[in-house]
């Protein structure tokens, strides 16, 4: 008998406890409709430990007004990015329980909300880094990542402004989840110019491009190729690991990697920065000769090698490059602009025994040569910037450089008429 008593006694805790959890759900739904979020996520923690035993309908219930809640601090910026991710995670629970029991009242609302946070995570992490806050917009576009994992791009700038953070701890996995991916980035955009607002919009695939030229909305239509980023991402994890002394590691990957795509020859010039960095230089010479190879004709890989040459103190070869690059592309401006720094190299030493001179007549003597040297080295750059500058007008840089050249050859007449592009 006294068993039977204990059984009853149990089943009217559960009911009060569903009562209470049914009462502190509507209370938090009404704290929220009075625009108190923390109020109503007050009234839910007390119903959490307890939700999991619910009904399949109060739980779902209990998720969408949790979400709804941390999504409106978000909105009020309270603690953004911790919130966002919670009104996210509410809203994946949500989503769960209605698809394993079949009755779906809220999914539709917690996917669009889903779909909003992500668009917040990706606009806030913009605005973070636009303020130099490289950390906060690396978490929130991991974040905005985790939500979508089909968007493997928000995993690859996750990594990327990590790095600009230069934040390798947090970078080092994300690279070695888009190495374990297979990460490419490589594609396709459909650019046509928008004629109402004048910028350039991307479109899905050429013919929803071609049928909004059509439309007349847009005009201008063009393709651009989206290189891939396996390069960049081998070679920003390979240099981790070797700031961290994992020099082995780093090769390893970089090796699986030319492996799994033998076509990718942005690789090849990831493995010989590597070389390079450990100052194998013989590895070095021996896989620019394989890119070489393989891509005879392909500027931008020609140009990579002079930049590594360069890196290398190698200048004779950087030349080369260089100019071989402008012989493929005669519009290659980065190709005029890096040859005009490396010829601008020779005049430090000029200018540091200059500088040592004295006054006596064998020194004057020595400076007025040295003099002439100088000036021959800013004339020799002058077609490379003048070219540089015609390529890229927007470029401050190349014109200051150029003004500077200009002024040191007393050269008054070109120096004024760059000065007043410049103004314009």
């Amino acid at each position: 008998m006294k068993s039977k008593y204990v059984i009853l006694a149990s089943a009217l805790l559960i009911s009060v406890a569903t009562f209470a959890q049914k009462d502190q759900i509507k209370n938090a739904e009404k704290a929220l409709k009075g625009g108190d979020a923390q109020g109503a996520l007050a009234q839910l923690k007390d119903a959490e430990n307890l939700i999991v035993n619910a009904k399949d309908t109060e739980q779902a219930q209990f998720y969408f007004v949790q979400g709804n809640a941390y999504l409106e601090l978000a909105n009020k910026k309270v603690e953004e990015s911790k919130n966002l991710s919670a009104a996210a995670s509410s809203y994946k629970k949500l989503i769960d329980v209605e698809k394993t029991s079949g009755k779906q009242k809220y999914s539709t609302q917690a996917a669009t909300s889903i779909a909003n946070i992500k668009g917040q995570l990706i606009n806030s992490a913009i605005a973070d880094t636009q303020a130099n806050k490289h950390s906060e917009g690396a978490k929130k576009l991991y974040d905005a990542y985790l939500l979508d994992k089909n968007d493997t791009i928000n995993l690859y700038y996750a990594a990327s402004t990590a790095v600009n953070a230069q934040d390798f701890d947090t970078a080092l996995p994300l690279y070695e989840e888009l190495k374990k991916l297979n990460y490419s980035g490589k594609g396709t955009l459909y650019l046509a110019a928008n004629k109402a607002s004048g910028s350039e919009d991307n479109f899905a695939n050429a013919k929803e491009r071609d049928l909004a030229v059509k439309l007349g909305t847009h005009e201008n239509p063009k393709t651009e190729a989206i290189p891939s980023k396996r390069g960049e991402i081998y070679k920003n994890l390979a240099l981790i690991l070797v700031q961290k002394g994992r020099t082995e590691d780093a090769k390893k990957a970089i090796a699986d990697a030319r492996k799994t795509n033998p076509e990718d020859t942005s690789l090849i010039l990831t493995e010989a920065n590597l070389y390079l960095e450990t100052k194998d230089y013989e590895t070095y010479k021996k896989l620019v000769g394989e890119a070489l190879q393989k891509e005879p004709n392909n500027a931008d890989l020609v140009f990579n090698l002079g930049v590594l040459s360069a890196n290398a103190k190698n200048n004779a070869d950087a030349e080369k490059y260089y100019l071989k690059a402008i012989e493929i592309n005669p519009g290659y401006a980065n190709a005029y602009l890096n040859l005009a720094a490396l010829k601008l190299e020779a005049e430090k030493p000029i200018i540091d025994e200059m500088n040592k001179l004295g006054t006596s007549a064998k020194d004057m003597k020595r400076y007025d040569v040295l003099k002439a040297e100088r000036e021959n080295v800013f004339k020799g750059v002058i077609p490379y910037l003048k070219k540089a500058n015609e390529l890229d007008p927007k470029n401050d840089d190349v014109a200051k450089t150029l003004l500077g050249v200009y002024k040191a050859l007393e050269m008054t007449a070109e120096a004024k008429a760059l000065k007043a592009t410049m103004n314009q």
